[in-house]
């Protein structure tokens, strides 16, 4: 059994507006599941796939307060492209943002509501991932995050040092999952988190007890009684086993 990434959820205060900017900012399309729900994933995209990675996004009330543990990168093909980039994002309602990232080739941002993201400088190992080029989480320990990522899903390990780890799925497609070193203990729920998805015929509960197995614990996010599973990984970070499809 394994599970694959298949889409990142961001919690918002008006969904509809947040999802609306992600689509325009990746050339994709917006739908819905219903009242709170805005789904975005590209024009014609059979979902799951691992050519993408989909985003959808959740209604609360609570307004974001702490820098986001998860974000997205988004891939550039030339400095003016990356240049044209950004401008066209802060014509969609983004904002410039301070995260600490000092002097760097990279530009970052932030959606309507303030959710940190990057538009990187064009780098060749970014060329075939589509627009998001990257889903990146803070953590105290790369090595720790990639081991049990690596495991939990079928994605390959492209690379592991002290500061960062690399996993892309292992069809050498779309984005990559990238953990980042930092300094800064997980505080709070995950305002952006990862769902991963077992494929058809997969037990769910069995999956559940692998990941567990792995280090997976129980996490309570107020989901009350849903048909998958929310969990957290070895640092803490909440994310979603959905069911089998």
């Amino acid at each position: 059994m394994a599970t694959r990434l298949v889409q990142v959820t961001m919690k918002a205060r008006d969904d509809a507006a947040v999802g609306r900017f992600w689509a325009d900012a990746l050339g994709w399309g917006v739908s819905s599941e219903g009242p709170g729900v805005t789904n975005v994933e590209p024009v014609g995209f059979s979902y799951p796939d691992p050519v993408a990675v989909c985003v959808d996004v959740l209604a609360v009330p609570e307004p974001k307060t702490v820098k986001n543990r998860v974000h997205l990168d988004l891939a550039t093909t030339s400095a003016a492209h990356q240049a044209e980039l950004v401008a066209r994002l802060q014509g969609l309602g983004a904002t410039p943002a301070d995260v600490g990232q000092g002097d760097v080739p990279w530009t970052v941002l932030a959606d309507p509501e303030g959710n940190e993201f990057c538009v990187l400088e064009p780098r060749e190992i970014y060329r075939d991932t589509g627009p998001i080029a990257a889903v990146v989480v803070d953590c105290l320990d790369p090595a720790v995050m990639a081991r049990f990522w690596g495991e939990a899903m079928d994605w390959t390990v492209h690379e592991v040092a002290d500061d960062h780890a690399r996993l892309r799925s292992a069809k050498g497609v779309g984005p990559y999952l990238e953990f980042v070193r930092t300094p800064d203990p997980k505080t709070g729920l995950n305002r952006v988190h990862l769902d991963v998805r077992p494929y058809p015929g997969d037990d769910h509960p069995a999956e559940v007890a692998r990941l567990k197995a792995l280090g997976a614990t129980d996490a309570d996010v107020g989901q009350g009684d849903v048909a998958w599973a929310v969990l957290a990984d070895p640092e803490g970070n909440e994310f979603c086993l959905l069911t089998p499809l």
